[in-house]
């Protein structure tokens, strides 16, 4: 008798499953299966999938399980000698012509998960034509996989990755420069990968969490501020020009000034997006989430660029980066992608480009940011999480969120817009607005706000908390 396995589903950004509970060997097993056999049956030749993994607890063996059953379907296997960046994975399977890539990773989740993203041959997020097809092909059992050692090659994913970077930044300038820079790397695998590219530069590089802690001192490694008490002590102690922080597979990016003020990821893009175009003199549309910061829309307008607005998940972005001539494409998380690289984020090169940015205006970073909030306003972007346990019932959640949308006003303020294409989202005649969205990859609802004011954004936050609490 066949033993029968739980549904698993794909969220926003890949599976990911608590570690025994739901993410196991033999769901795992089923997983890659159900991979091989979708691309097998795509047409053209063998199927060959590069393989990497994180720096979390088992990382190294799933990638390993991963790897032979792939195998044991006659599937090509280059498996990644190290821990390495979801971006170089990304850039892997598209330079080295693959037919898709696979990565072992929960990126900013808690330690206690983990789980798998797919790209596709472009290196971009798999879409959900791409993972809903994988899903219908999950065996409900486990079968028995012959691996075939002759199919799984292991190599160094880095060296190329790292040359691409070294050649996309402007490094004659960066070797004339004198930053001292902060790095965390929160214990993820994008730790020594900013120094490897900024080698022979000027710019001096400090370390903090560098090393491998599957657990990540307890903390879930995401850049925000509740989690970077650490970064601003150090950034505090000694004198830095900026601190940059990478998540946990080191896509996505938080920054800080030299003085330990932090910049949110929406106040990155908007530099980066000033960068690219002013300074380096590149052109494009831009594309950001519903959830993203009406600063974008400020500078986009400025800059008479066309704006593009997708549900959340780097995954639309990424779709939008091979059909149209896209400059930069940004979440609300940090995870940041390039024209002329691949259509996914890099935490790392995002931070390297603030670095750039400083070094073409031979400027600071607290300076710059300054100038920018000057010319397109001061916006004041919150976001919280509500895990589901905390909740007085999880049943009717998408009802419940839904009943948003018949609201006319906010806290006195009239709404003259409703967005419901993900989540919903009310914006008001001051420009403040509310969101709420279930997470695609925790249990947890999202509340989102913003405004002209602190005070007011904090507002909002708490109205779209005691809505969902009730």
């Amino acid at each position: 008798m066949k033993e029968k396995f739980p549904k698993i589903e794909f969220g926003t950004d890949g599976w990911r499953g608590v570690i025994s509970d739901s993410f196991t060997f033999a769901n795992l097993r089923r997983v890659a299966g159900a991979i091989a056999d979708y691309y097998n049956q795509q047409k053209g030749r063998r199927a060959k999938i590069v393989v990497g993994y994180d720096t979390r607890f088992l990382s190294d063996v799933y990638a390993r399980v991963v790897s032979e059953v792939l195998s044991s379907k006659g599937v090509m296997v280059i498996l990644s000698d190290k821990s390495v960046p979801t971006p170089t994975l990304s850039y892997a399977t598209k330079f080295k012509k693959m037919t898709a890539g696979v990565m072992i990773t929960a990126s900013h989740n808690p330690a206690i998960y983990n789980g798998v993203k797919i790209k596709t041959n472009s290196g971009a997020a798999a879409p959900p034509e791409i993972t809903s097809q994988i899903e219908k092909k999950l065996p409900n059992y486990l079968f028995a996989s012959v691996p075939n050692l002759e199919l799984i090659i292991k190599k160094d994913l880095t060296a190329d990755y790292i040359k691409f970077l070294r050649s996309y930044i402007n490094l004659a300038l960066l070797k004339r420069t004198k930053f001292r820079v902060l790095v965390d790397a929160m214990h993820g695998s994008g730790n020594g990968f900013i120094a490897d590219v900024l080698r022979g530069t000027g710019i001096r590089l400090d370390f903090i969490r560098e090393q491998i802690n599957p657990t990540f001192d307890g903390l879930r490694p995401e850049p925000v501020l509740e989690n970077l008490g650490l970064t601003v002590e150090k950034l505090k102690a000694k004198k830095y020009d900026l601190g940059l922080v990478l998540d946990g597979d080191a896509d996505r990016i938080g920054a800080f000034t030299g003085r330990g003020e932090f910049i949110n990821a929406q106040k990155i893009l908007g530099l980066l997006i000033l960068h690219l175009v002013c300074n380096r003199k590149m052109s494009g549309g831009v594309v950001k989430t519903i959830a993203g910061t009406t600063l974008i829309d400020k500078i986009i307008a400025h800059l008479g660029l066309k704006l593009y607005e997708t549900p959340v998940g780097f995954k639309y972005i990424s779709e939008l980066m091979e059909k149209a001539d896209i400059l930069i494409g940004g979440e609300e998380a940090g995870g940041i992608g390039f024209k002329g690289y691949i259509p996914e984020r890099d935490g790392s090169l995002a931070g390297i480009l603030l670095l750039e940015m400083m070094a073409y205006q031979n400027k600071p970073m607290l300076k710059i940011l300054n100038q920018m909030e000057q010319e397109f306003g001061r916006y004041y972007y919150l976001r919280e999480d509500i895990y589901l346990r905390e909740l007085k019932s999880t049943s009717g959640l998408s009802f419940k969120i839904s009943r948003l949308k018949s609201k006319r006003a906010l806290l006195g303020k009239k709404v003259i817009q409703v967005k419901d294409f993900d989540g919903v989202k009310l914006t008001c005649e001051d420009e403040g607005w509310l969101m709420l969205r279930a997470s695609g990859t925790e249990p947890l609802v999202r509340v989102y706000a913003e405004a002209r004011s602190l005070t007011r954004s904090k507002q909002l936050l708490n109205f779209g908390k005691d809505f969902v609490g009730k």
